[in-house]
Parts: C-alpha cells; structure tokens; sequence
C-alpha cells in the first residue's frame, strides 16, 4: 500500500485531486516513521520527510524492500536542486518549451501538463513500476530521483531523436508537425468551433482534400514548403463555410484524419467515447476520464465515489498501522495530525 503524506493547508483547498486513502500531519515524525516499516511505497514532496527526519536513509533502513520516489521540479542534484519552479519552468530547462508555438510568437506551454503531470507524475510512476519490478529479483528496494526537468526531455526524445530527418529544419512554427504544414493544424469552423487536421501521409491528404472539395491535381505539392502558408490560407477559408457539425458529417468514416476539437463537457458525450466508456461519472455527478490504458484481464475498476478531502483518513490509516485511540488524541492535541472529517447535514 502506498500512504501519502501532506502538509497543512489553507481552509480553501481541501480537495485531495487524486488518490485513495489521505492523511495530514505536521510533526513529529514517528507519525510517518512506525507506518514505513510495512508500506511498499513513500512518494516524497520536496524536503518534507527530510525535514522529519525520515530521508530515505533511515526508512531503507528501517524497511529495506521500501521504494523511496522523490519527485521534485529540477532533481536531487544540480544548480536549481534547491530552488523554487514550477512546470512552465521545468519545461523551460528541458529545452521542449522552445519547440512549442506559433511563428512569429513567445513558446507557449500547454497548461502544466507536460512537465508537472507526464515528465513529473507519469515518469515517476514507470520509475516505481520499475523498481517494483527490480526488487522482485533483488528483494531490495531504492530511491528514485524524478526530476520533471528530465522527465519532460525524456518523453521528448523524439525531438532529439529526429534532429537529423529534416522535422525542424525551419522556425518554430514552420515545421511539419508544429502548425507549419497546412494538413497538420486547427480549423476554425463557422459556428466559432474547431477541426483538428492531420492528413500528414498522401493517401490521408488526398481524402482531406477531396472532403475540402478541391482538385487535388490543381494543387501544389503536398510537401512544398514555399506554397504551405498559402494553402493555409485557403484551408481556412472552406472550414470557416460549415460548422463543425456539417464538417464531422463529411469526414466521418473517411481516413483523411479529421476530427473536431470537442470541449471538456463535450468529450464524454461524444459517440466514440460513450461506447468505449472513455469518461466516468461519480456519485455526485462529476464526469472525469476512466483510467487508462485498459487491461484485458484486470481492467482498473474506478471508484464511483468523490475525491477524498485532505485529511479525511487521518485517523482510519493511523489506526490500520498500530496506532492506539489513545495516541491518536495525543497527536490532535500536540496539533501533529489533523482530520478533516465530513459532517453530517442535519
């Protein structure tokens, strides 16, 4: 089982954003250290459990199969080790965000996605699989550095990768896979919605083309780079003549790789998610995406409950790991733990 630790925080953020079981402590540390000696995991924020006095030094100790995940911006080690940041800054020093924008424009970064949620969260969780997987032949645990920084390089390898075949020969912005290409980018359509294009190989281009209704022998070749913006000029103007709906009817069923850029809200209605189950609804009504991938044999069965509240186990985990009653109301009213328990409304 994996016990996650958080420090105190402001009354207006109470909400645990993912998770099972949630606890809240502020010190002293044994609250932390007698649960390590039978936890499989202990994911590590920033200096928290070191300030504890629970680096990973004294719980492999104490507990040697114990994974130890440190997940921080910049990493253990380094010049900007200690420093404050966040994902627009980690995808800044991983290079990506350079690589990411319109011609002409700042690098934009797309919400935090890429180095707080994939390069962070995603990249540390393989990083735990792996070692679980390790210590399967070993019989040892270890500590695992996640550094966003090299976790978003890292899920860009492509970037790097591909260098030398041409990709990014141009400007940001200018390239084929960067909004360049006037078959690889967004379409505005006439009620104010949009089309995603990707017609990136010829036989998807020439069904994009036909869908857009031109001859596709008057056109320019595809791959001529000189004639790109002004192709993208007249893409623009045939989508902005039908709504988004009219442009689904036409493309649907095609393989010319058009798809319309659905809402959050508008995702889970969608024909293809609905029958895949894509999205899940909670018991108060919340809709959020069903885990992924899906396991042929032992498919994630998602909890149909809200998100716990920050706190709201404290005294249940504390319990299941030994604690008497009588020390978890000594921990209250020394103010190390704290419990956020719903209230019934009456």
């Amino acid at each position: 089982r994996a016990l996650r630790q958080s420090r105190a925080t402001p009354a207006g953020l109470r909400r645990s954003v993912r998770g099972g079981g949630h606890t809240e402590l502020r010190e002293p540390s044994c609250v932390m250290y007698r649960p390590a000696a039978k936890v499989q995991l202990i994911l590590r924020l920033p200096c928290v459990m070191e300030r504890l006095g629970l680096g990973p030094e004294v719980l492999l100790q104490e507990n040697p199969r114990l994974i130890y995940a440190r997940l921080t911006g910049f990493g253990q080690t380094g010049k900007y080790a200690k420093s404050a940041g966040h994902d627009i800054n980690y995808l800044a020093l991983s290079g990506v965000l350079s690589k990411l924008g319109r011609n002409n424009e700042n690098p934009y970064a797309p919400a935090n996605l890429l180095a707080d949620f994939a390069g962070g969260g995603v990249m540390c969780a393989l990083g735990i699989v792996i070692a679980l997987f390790e210590r399967v032949r070993s019989g040892r645990g270890q500590v695992i550095d996640a550094s966003m920084v090299e976790g978003a390089a890292y899920l860009s390898s492509f970037l790097w990768k591909s260098q030398s075949l041409g990709l990014w020969s141009q400007p940001r912005g200018e390239n084929l896979l960067d909004g360049g290409a006037p078959f690889y980018d967004i379409y505005r359509t006439s009620d104010g919605k949009f089309m995603a294009v990707g017609a990136i190989e010829p036989v998807f281009y020439k069904q994009l083309i036909k869908g857009l209704g031109l001859n596709f022998d008057e056109l320019p070749a595809q791959i001529s780079f000189s004639d790109w913006p002004e192709m993208k000029k007249k893409f623009a103007s045939i989508f902005a003549q039908k709504t988004q709906a009219e442009w689904c009817s036409i493309f649907d069923g095609t393989d010319a790789c058009v798809t319309p850029v659905l809402s959050i809200n508008d995702a889970a209605s969608h024909q293809h998610n609905k029958e895949r189950g894509s999205f899940i609804k909670n018991d108060q009504g919340e809709i959020s995406p069903r885990p992924a991938p899906v396991l042929s044999r032992t498919p994630a069965v998602p909890s149909c409950k809200r998100d716990p509240f920050i706190g709201e186990h404290t005294e249940e985990i504390l319990l299941e790991y030994g604690f008497t009653k009588q020390e978890i109301a000594k921990l209250y009213s020394d103010k190390a733990i704290e419990s956020n328990k719903l209230k019934a409304n009456l």
